[in-house]
């Protein structure tokens, strides 16, 4: 029986790339686009699923893939942590994709992961995380800790002078994961672990004076406080408008984002936050001419000036042409195939620099750390070379003597003292 676009919708599977052209079974390659479209996550993962139809639309402008036009198969996963494992399911079963593109929060990264594990799919995962992690499965094209986290840290020590640290982050694994491996390195630095103070809200949190003014509280003694926030999703608006209400500045008290970009600033009145930093590996602020075209070619596919560019954007775009290379060179979707030859692949980042995919399924890049303009952009005040992510942290014991390689170990999780593979646990 053939659906209708309305039954497709109502299914909550739409084909939104080439929506006016009928395919038959097999003529086209599937691309499944996981993004939640509503929920506390929204305000993130939307601009992504655009971002998606856009690169999509561009690929099938020059002509499509192995002689076949991309379809992308759009779902809503709604911020909805197990439906997005649902989702995945119907996206491998019932929709057939190649290949999916997709989460943002990694309790919805590890919610899929037992999904693609057991049906063989592949997923691309576009923001920075936690690390702790390589599945077969998965290339993770956003930062590892050593990427963000840990850098933002030694620019607060190295830069800023800062003698005290508060970790404020929504109370799901990836704040508790990173905040554990910042704890143990802020440790590591002589930062007594009472001068560490480390704080997790519910998604979609609202009323943040009271955590403001413990945070406030923690300076009494003179000594200067920097905050960094693993915060997610739309409680950043309520956490920013109560900062900016208790007079918190950034020359007193910086605070450094891992999850704040462009796209979540538009919504906020950014005059209160001039000078507070952002640790990531692209701004839209970036002056090269890649960067350039990519945003020309945003604002014309989107069709308003306004909308910015950010960090989770450039990661998709990365893995998206790494991956139509890899089927290029691989000669097939099939995803053994293209994993194999999705590793050494190259592919030039936004910032200037080339981006290429490691062993252990992560990429290299840059890291940049950027101060909070009155326009809602930023100032890059530091760029490094890129730097090789890091699937296990080198500052937890236990992760410490884990390697991953899937080209030569075959293996996510090689232990380097035990010289054994070890089943990584695909729950949490």
């Amino acid at each position: 029986m053939k659906l209708t676009r309305r039954a497709l919708l109502a299914s909550g599977i739409a084909s939104l790339a080439l929506p006016r052209i009928a395919f038959a079974a097999g003529e086209t390659i599937k691309i499944g686009v996981l993004h939640s479209l509503s929920g506390t996550m929204a305000i993130s993962e939307t601009t992504l699923k655009d971002t998606m139809l856009m690169l999509i639309e561009a690929q099938n402008a020059k002509g499509g893939l192995l002689g076949k036009q991309l379809e992308a198969v759009v779902v809503d996963p709604a911020s909805d942590w197990p439906l997005f494992a649902e989702k995945a399911r119907e996206l491998l079963t019932v929709s057939k994709v190649d290949v999916m593109f997709g989460c943002w929060t990694s309790v919805s990264r590890k919610s899929v992961l037992p999904v693609i594990e057991e049906l063989n799919g592949l997923l691309f995962y576009p923001v920075q995380y936690e690390g702790e992690e390589s599945s077969k499965n998965v290339f993770y094209t956003g930062a590892a800790p050593n990427q963000q986290a840990i850098p933002a840290v030694d620019y607060y020590l190295e830069e800023l002078g800062v003698k005290k640290f508060a970790l404020l982050g929504t109370d799901y694994v990836y704040p508790r994961t990173t905040n554990n491996i910042l704890e143990a390195y802020l440790i590591s630095k002589g930062i007594p672990k009472e001068d560490i103070f480390v704080n997790y809200t519910p998604f979609g949190h609202s009323d943040w004076s009271k955590i403001v003014g413990d945070v406030v509280a923690l300076g009494a003694d003179g000594k200067k406080v920097g905050v960094i926030s693993t915060i997610n999703g739309d409680a950043n608006i309520g956490f920013y408008k109560e900062l900016a209400a208790a007079g918190v500045t950034a020359d007193k008290l910086p605070v450094c984002a891992f999850s704040v970009g462009e796209e979540e600033l538009a919504g906020l009145d950014t005059s209160n936050l001039v000078g507070h930093l952002a640790a990531w590996n692209y701004f839209m602020s970036a002056d090269t001419p890649e960067n350039k075209a990519f945003i020309e070619q945003w604002h014309a596919y989107i069709k308003d000036t306004k909308r910015p560019t950010n960090d989770p954007m450039e990661a998709h775009y990365i893995g998206f042409n790494m991956w139509v290379n890899a089927v290029t060179a691989a000669g097939t979707t099939a995803v053994d195939a293209v994993s194999d030859a999705m590793i050494g692949q190259k592919f030039p980042n936004l910032t200037g620099t080339v981006a290429e995919m490691l062993p252990n399924h992560h990429l290299t890049k840059p890291v940049l750390i950027g101060e909070i303009r009155a326009d809602g952009q930023f100032d890059i005040i530091s760029q490094t070379e890129p730097v090789p992510g890091d699937a296990w942290t080198d500052f937890l014991p236990e992760s410490a003597v884990l390697e991953a390689d899937w080209k030569d170990l075959k293996c996510g999780m090689y232990n380097k003292d035990t010289k054994t593979c070890v089943q990584m646990k695909s729950n949490y």
